[in-house]
């Protein structure tokens, strides 16, 4: 299926993506016609600042919208005045939403912030997801939330995909097994099938409980296992032999090109010889700042797959 080619925006107020957007159904529309198609039943239109009413996708009738402004007031609840936010979002109607807390850890010589990074959409192409799991899936099987990262020096929100796996013996093996077990079901759920879940209907009372009930543990920092992969990243340093990988990678080939060059500049930068976590920055900055056809839902796929791609190849 084509899409319209967007580059990501990047924002840190809230007004930029909590615009008025409702439903508009066709029947109301076209009173007069009969709607064969029952799939299609509802138009989404949202009305961008400084901007003409928008179609931003035709969903069935039991879709229901998430409008960012109930996001952003439990997360004003949660969190009060102790956070910062970055947002990246599309004219297609996708958004990333960054919610950037105070304490962090280190990275080599680099301090990296705590945050959650929650992503929702207009055009029904990216589900509403909380680190990497789809909301839906979380109230109803009671997960938690992992954490995620930001890095200030490329402004990366980098998701915590090593979390759910606990320990980092459970990790080790399920790299080394994922390419045999490519159909079988894996041993730790994986966000990637998580994602392909969608919303029901909710109201807004009963999404803003579930949600703050979800964000509500996330006050206070915890150890996690994704922070102890990207030290081990930093600490593996690129050889010759590695020179080729990013060429290896399941990323388009533009966006490889892209992220060479930003891994040079990184080196430049920060005065360091290139290693595995720069070569991870790298691609991240690439997929989530370069117009591309490619959604937010699969920019964080492909983020997933490269993640654990480099994690294998650092320890074997």
């Amino acid at each position: 299926m084509t899409y319209i080619s967007a580059q990501p925006v990047l924002t840190d107020n809230w007004d930029d993506i909590c615009y008025p957007v409702n439903p508009v159904w066709l029947t109301d529309l076209l009173p007069d016609y009969d709607i064969i198609a029952t799939d299609r039943q509802q138009l989404i239109v949202g009305e961008p600042l400084r901007g003409r009413k928008t179609i931003f996708g035709i969903q069935s009738a039991d879709y229901t919208i998430i409008p960012n402004v109930w996001i952003r007031e439990v997360i004003d609840k949660v969190f009060g005045k102790n956070y910062t936010v970055q947002i990246k979002y599309t004219s297609t109607g996708e958004f990333s939403i960054s919610i950037i807390l105070s304490d962090g850890f280190s990275v080599g010589s680099e301090s990296l912030q705590r945050s959650m990074i929650l992503t929702n959409s207009y055009n029904g192409k990216t589900p509403l997801t909380i680190q990497g799991q789809t909301f839906t899936t979380m109230a109803s099987e009671g997960n938690k939330p992992g954490t995620s990262m930001y890095r200030e020096i490329c402004q990366n929100g980098l998701m915590g995909w090593a979390d759910s796996f606990g320990k980092l013996p459970d990790y080790q093996h399920w790299l080394e097994e994922k390419p045999k077990t490519k159909d079988k079901k894996q041993p730790v759920k994986s966000t990637q099938e998580l994602r392909k879940i969608h919303h029901s209907r909710l109201t807004p009372a009963l999404f803003q409980s579930q949600l703050y009930e979800m964000l509500a543990g996330q006050k206070k920092a915890r150890p996690t296992l994704t922070a102890t992969i990207y030290e081990h990243l930093q600490q593996r340093t690129m050889t010759k032999a590695d020179e080729g990988m990013l060429k290896k990678l399941p990323i388009p080939v533009q966006l490889a090109k892209q992220a060479q060059e930003r891994l040079r500049l990184e080196e430049r930068i920060l005065g360091a010889s290139p290693s595995y976590w720069l070569m991870y920055n790298a691609v991240n900055h690439a997929l989530f700042n370069a117009r591309s056809s490619l959604t937010l839902n699969d920019r964080y796929k492909l983020d997933e797959r490269v993640f654990h791609q480099l994690a294998a190849s650092s320890f074997a």
